[in-house]
């Protein structure tokens, strides 16, 4: 709490000094009976310098970041896996869906490799059918990972019709050449470099135990 305090003292500050500035100007102007033209090119100074400074605070809330806005995806809750998946990239594949659903903001995860869907956890989409559109074939193509970071405005997220509708965000990294694991969020600009090293790990792990 203090330093939050002092954070927002520190952002006053312009808004102070720009205040105290020209309320001293006018004291200054009414109390001398006699102006000279230094005097007077002083205080147009002054009167600069004290609206540079309002302007700066004006500014400073202006440009205050947002922080951004989480929502209630659309969808239910639960855990799918592919019939006949062996038992060990079942386990496989719950342990790192669990950890990247507890660890992180991402509420969806589907993992989709050799045409078909292993894995659905966490708010799951309307469809579970996968027709690989543009960046899923890029992803797959070129072994990089994408990252939308805000969807809103995004047109090309209709492609990602498996996953609830109303996504914020999302990661997909390429599982060797043959799929991806596709990560949503709820929450815009959410995910930190950190997160984003830290999945796209997890996902080389489950690429490897896919190929063995």
């Amino acid at each position: 709490m203090p330093q939050k305090e002092d954070n927002q003292f520190v952002k006053n500050l312009p808004l102070i000094a720009g205040i105290i500035g020209g309320f001293l100007l006018m004291i200054n102007r009414l109390v001398t009976p006699t102006v000279l033209d230094s005097q007077a090119r002083s205080d147009a100074l002054g009167v600069i310098l004290c609206a540079v400074l309002l302007l700066v605070s004006i500014l400073l809330r202006q440009i205050e970041s947002i922080p951004p806005q989480s929502v209630n995806l659309i969808g239910e809750e639960g855990i799918e896996f592919a019939d006949n998946l062996p038992e060990n990239i079942k386990t496989e594949l719950a342990w790192a869906s669990h950890l990247i659903l507890n660890n992180t903001v991402s509420k969806s995860i589907v993992i989709y490799y050799q045409n078909q869907i292993l894995l659905r956890r966490g708010i799951l989409g309307k469809s579970k059918v996968i027709n690989p559109g543009t960046i899923l074939k890029r992803v797959m193509v070129t072994k990089k990972p994408v990252y939308l970071v805000d969807l809103k405005h995004y047109p090309g997220k209709v492609e990602f019709d498996y996953l609830p509708e109303n996504i914020q965000g999302l990661i997909c990294l390429p599982l060797n050449n043959q799929g991806a694991m596709i990560i949503a969020s709820n929450i815009p600009r959410s995910y930190t470099k950190q997160d984003e090293f830290w999945i796209q790990g997890i996902a080389e792990k489950i690429a490897l135990t896919l190929n063995s």
